[in-house]
């Protein structure tokens, strides 16, 4: 852990209990075990009728109508959505606690990153913090936030410009399966772009010195943008395919296109990145006398999870009571390479996107994984990871001198943020 954050976090635990007693963590227990047959089927469902970024029709009215019959408030088709949700509980007045689910799966891989995991993850958290809620333990909201298209990285995109989080919960909470147990799991920013030469076709035999190659063009950007890697930051990544690269081999091609990700450890040094990739596609036009067109999506950046300290700690000592054992935050950061639109979150409002391991060696986004995340290990490691999650958040709601220190947390990693931001 670096000085900064260590501080910090010292700060933010002094004199504070991070653990809800006994009884409340037995209801939270008992409500979970209660519903993990039918989560369990559930998991299943979404694993065997995986659907793709906004398109999860099925997912949507199978969450949406098992929330309905666990006694929440559901908002179907959320905030212009077709496949988003909340599905929200309350109990008098106090804090309110926000969770994330997520159901979109891979093409050709299916559910590859384990989202009909976190799907019941959501739903298991959001039903613990409602039965303490019930129990008259603890008084406020829990809502969960059903989002679309995580793999596409819009979801929560949309929620955040829609101010979803902003106006309704005062923290955010969500897990993900991996190959690891990680609290602090480091997810990074990313962006795309796609880019297009344009040519003149001629035939490639007969007449090639009347054609302007555009292919040429995309070579010469693919060889700077592999040169270029030499000069970036260990921790930069740039990524791509070539989706268009002609019709025919007797044919100079008039038309390429490619889709490249640029990922940076900071959203704020996207920038940097963006610049070097226009100026490579600028070059290969000009060195080939093609026209060139790019375009950033138009959503903007995903940026990288800021991960609460306060709160990220508390879900770790919950799930050591399991017998589980992380390594030191600098391994955890090491080892990051994803991306999620929860980052986008948690520049908004305080949140925690742990890792889980589900019994696996296997990378997300692979065959084996996708194996692994409907096996009843799998499960289980879903329940007691989401038991913990749902501990953290009731513990914001109990404890006002605990919210401030997330709250404060908080506010240091936003200093930290335009502080990094500023030094580039």
């Amino acid at each position: 852990m670096n000085t900064v954050s260590h501080t910090r976090l010292n700060q933010a635990f002094e004199h504070l209990d991070v653990k809800c007693d006994g009884e409340i963590e037995a209801i939270v227990h008992k409500a979970v075990n209660n519903i993990s047959a039918e989560l369990r089927k559930i998991s299943l469902d979404l694993h065997d009728n995986m659907e793709t970024g906004m398109k999860e029709y099925h997912a949507h009215d199978v969450l949406t109508k098992f929330l309905e019959e666990q006694g929440f408030k559901v908002t179907r088709h959320a905030y212009g959505m077709k496949t988003a949700f909340t599905a929200e509980y309350s109990r008098g007045s106090g804090r309110r606690i926000g969770f994330c689910a997520e159901y979109d799966g891979l093409p050709g891989l299916g559910q590859g990153c384990g989202h009909n995991l976190i799907a019941i993850s959501g739903l298991a958290s959001a039903v613990g913090v409602k039965a303490v809620l019930e129990s008259g333990k603890a008084s406020g909201k829990v809502i969960l936030y059903g989002t679309p298209a995580e793999e596409l990285s819009i979801g929560k995109i949309v929620l955040v410009e829609k101010r979803a989080f902003q106006d309704n919960v005062d923290v955010c909470l969500m897990l993900h399966p991996a190959a690891v147990d990680h609290q602090y799991g480091a997810m990074i920013a990313i962006h795309d772009v796609k880019v297009e030469f344009f040519g003149k076709p001629t035939h490639a035999s007969a007449s090639p010195w009347e054609g302007v190659n555009a292919l040429d063009a995309m070579v010469q950007a693919w060889n700077s943008i592999s040169m270029m890697r030499q000069q970036l930051l260990p921790t930069d990544r740039i990524h791509g395919i070539i989706t268009d690269g002609g019709s025919a081999p007797n044919v100079i091609p008039a038309h390429t296109s490619a889709f490249f990700f640029v990922r940076t450890t900071k959203y704020t040094q996207i920038q940097r990145l963006m610049k070097k990739m226009e100026a490579s596609f600028e070059a290969a036009a000009m060195a080939t006398g093609c026209e060139v067109k790019w375009t950033w999506r138009e959503i903007g950046v995903t940026k990288d999870v800021i991960q609460n300290d306060v709160m990220a700690e508390t879900y770790a000592e919950y799930m050591k009571k399991t017998g589980i054992r992380f390594p030191s935050r600098e391994e955890q950061i090491k080892a990051g390479g994803g991306s999620t639109d929860m980052g986008n979150v948690s520049y908004e409002v305080p949140c925690i996107h742990p890792l889980y391991g589900i019994h696996t060696t296997a990378s997300n986004h692979t065959v084996e994984f996708t194996a692994a995340a409907r096996t009843e290990a799998a499960h289980k490691d879903t329940i007691n990871a989401s038991k913990a999650l749902s501990l953290t958040g009731i513990k914001v709601l109990l404890d006002a001198d605990y919210f401030d220190a997330v709250k404060r947390d908080f506010a240091n990693s936003m200093k930290e943020a335009v502080a990094a931001s500023a030094d580039l």
